[in-house]
């Protein structure tokens, strides 16, 4: 079994400091050789890359991805410099004697705390069906909207929720990070709340866990790091069908006066934006 352990981090901010807290866990699974899934969570970028392609390609175009992503990490994270580090992850991708343009390529989902702007926000970003999940006030929502076959079936009328869970077609998404097309992630803007817990995950986590099996897990667990661990053993006991990739991360704000943060009409629930991305000028360097 992987281990995960928790790490924090304190954040400084205008309106009072903010204290994150996270794990990561990523396991091959029951069923598959290798671990084609790639994590980065490192202050203020939280990733999860489920690749794809025969062979090795899966493997080397979601560690291309992500290894392209890690170089922000010390600087300024911004879906501009995002969309730079994946234009140069395509080029990585398609440069690699292993890999083809023959199903070959690469989820990437995460959030980023976007800090430059006088009201901080998380950012969350997506490309294929890898999902980021928020609990905030006891409430589970996904943010991210699959790039699949099934979700359009599902959002045209033609498919219900029910029958898309065991859909033959369920595996098969329509937007990647791969060697012959340059994608942009579809952006969603989140305020910064106290207790809120984001959940990013590869599908393999949720083809073995429904949203509510997450909650539930989260809700017994407050360690990140106790709380990855569960979901990881439970969806290998629910089947372990695919690899396995999990990152929580907690939320604690307080205000100026070191007293958690009041809710106000800033810190209302998730605003969905998903259908327009954010305008990246919004999130670039000032």
């Amino acid at each position: 079994m992987a281990e995960a352990s928790t790490h924090s981090r304190s954040v400084s901010l205008p309106d009072g400091d903010l204290t994150l807290t996270w794990a990561a866990v990523t396991h091959t699974g029951r069923r598959r050789d290798s671990n084609q899934d790639a994590v980065l969570a490192a202050y203020p970028l939280f990733i999860v890359a489920d690749g794809m392609g025969g062979h090795i390609g899966g493997e080397i175009a979601s560690a291309s991805t992500v290894d392209r992503l890690r170089g922000l990490v010390d600087g300024h994270v911004s879906t501009k410099a995002i969309e730079k580090a994946l234009a140069r992850a395509v080029k990585d991708i398609a440069s690699h004697p292993e890999t083809t343009d023959d199903g070959t390529g690469t989820t990437v989902t995460g959030v980023f705390l976007d800090a430059s702007q006088h009201v901080p926000h998380w950012v969350t970003l997506n490309i294929g069906d890898s999902r980021v999940y928020l609990v905030r006030d006891g409430v589970i929502d996904q943010i991210t909207t699959d790039h699949s076959v099934v979700q359009e079936l599902v959002a045209a009328g033609r498919l219900s929720p029910e029958e898309a869970e065991n859909h033959p077609y369920g595996n098969v998404i329509t937007r990647a990070v791969g060697p012959s097309d340059g994608v942009t992630p579809d952006y969603v803007r989140l305020d910064v709340v106290d207790g809120d817990r984001f959940v990013i995950c590869s599908d393999g986590l949720t083809k073995e866990l429904t949203d509510y099996g997450i909650q539930h897990f989260l809700a017994e667990n407050a360690d990140p790091a106790d709380a990855v661990t569960a979901m990881l053993e439970a969806a290998l006991e629910n089947g372990g069908r695919d690899n396995v990739t999990i990152i929580v991360l907690d939320v604690a704000r307080e205000g100026e006066s070191g007293e958690p943060a009041e809710a106000t009409e800033e810190t209302a629930p998730a605003e969905r934006t998903a259908t327009e991305p954010l305008d990246a000028s919004s999130t670039d360097e000032v």
